[in-house]
């Protein structure tokens, strides 16, 4: 592996790389093995060679968008130095290779586990999961964070392929008892008025169904509970404390035996679900990418 890629020194990247993840030029110098100054400097010197600030100087440091860039070409060189190891039995025997990847929530609470059992153990894998919503989980891409991504967006982050992997599936639901209490009525009419469970403060898809219905109110009701993860969201919605989009997966044992009724069966929400990933000729996201792949053509709708 050349020093230079391009015009952009690899020693100088790989310092970047090690600042953002250490969070400080002193952590990073450590980690290094050199001295802050010598950090600092090629930091320097490497915003020089581009022309750009690619750090915000806070505590813990954080990429620019420029940063982001090389952040996320330093992590993809460091990849293919592993597999290049790997292959020429340079690397300890038997050391795992890890994984990075973003994905949602109810993904994860449903079929996507399943699926990363499906991956072969031969070389050895680590997963490093970052648990974000559907919505966001480019960003973590598109910084570096991650190597893969389950995403909404079929919009290829730079320096990434995208394929499909189905729809996502969620119902309208609420408990009989709460049902009975507060949705008595034209469901267009009524449940903006009724207490509501979201994931957290950055959740509008009750909301959005809401709008959806063309009630006479905008969004959903304000008395609304914060449950942040995707099995306590489904027993808070069981459980009666407000109505919820479930997903289909997660609502369905509960439709059958009665804790759960459907508010409106014939309307339900369709999320497409998108994997992204580094191009990169990569045995072990290659792997992780087909187990994926084949998981989400059993679990979700095509």
């Amino acid at each position: 592996m050349t020093d230079v890629m391009g015009d952009l020194p690899l020693d100088q990247v790989r310092t970047l790389l090690a600042v953002v993840d250490e969070g400080t030029f002193d952590a990073a110098a450590a980690a290094l093995h050199v001295t802050p100054s010598a950090v600092s400097q090629r930091v320097k010197a490497l915003e020089q060679r581009t022309g750009r600030v690619l750090l915000l100087r806070t505590k813990p440091v954080r990429p620019t968008g420029s940063g982001a860039v090389l952040v996320r070409l330093a992590r993809q060189v460091a990849r293919l130095e592993r597999d290049a190891h790997a292959e020429l039995g340079l690397s300890d025997a038997g050391e795992p290779t890890q994984v990075s990847v973003a994905v949602n929530a109810d993904s994860l609470a449903t079929w996507f586990l399943d699926a990363l059992t499906r991956v072969p153990r031969d070389p050895p894998l680590c997963f490093d999961l970052r648990r974000e919503d559907e919505g966001h989980t480019a960003a973590l891409l598109r910084e570096g964070a991650v190597m893969a991504a389950v995403t909404s967006s079929p919009e290829a982050v730079p320096g990434c392929s995208v394929r499909r992997l189905g729809r996502m599936r969620y119902l309208p639901v609420a408990g009989p008892g709460f049902a009975a209490r507060y949705l008595a009525g034209p469901l267009r009419e009524v449940l903006a008025g009724a207490p509501v469970v979201v994931f957290d403060r950055l959740d509008d898809f009750q909301d959005g169904y809401v709008r959806r219905l063309g009630g006479p109110h905008g969004a959903a009701s304000p008395a609304r509970h914060h449950i942040p993860t995707s099995e306590g969201f489904v027993a808070a919605v069981a459980a009666g404390l407000g109505w919820g989009m479930v997903p289909e997966p997660q609502a369905e044992p509960l439709l059958r035996t009665g804790r759960l009724t459907a508010l409106a069966p014939d309307l339900p929400v369709d999320v497409p679900l998108y994997w992204q990933q580094w191009k990169l000729d990569s045995p072990a996201l290659a792997a992780v990418a087909a187990a994926v792949t084949e998981g989400a053509a059993r679990a979700l709708r095509q």
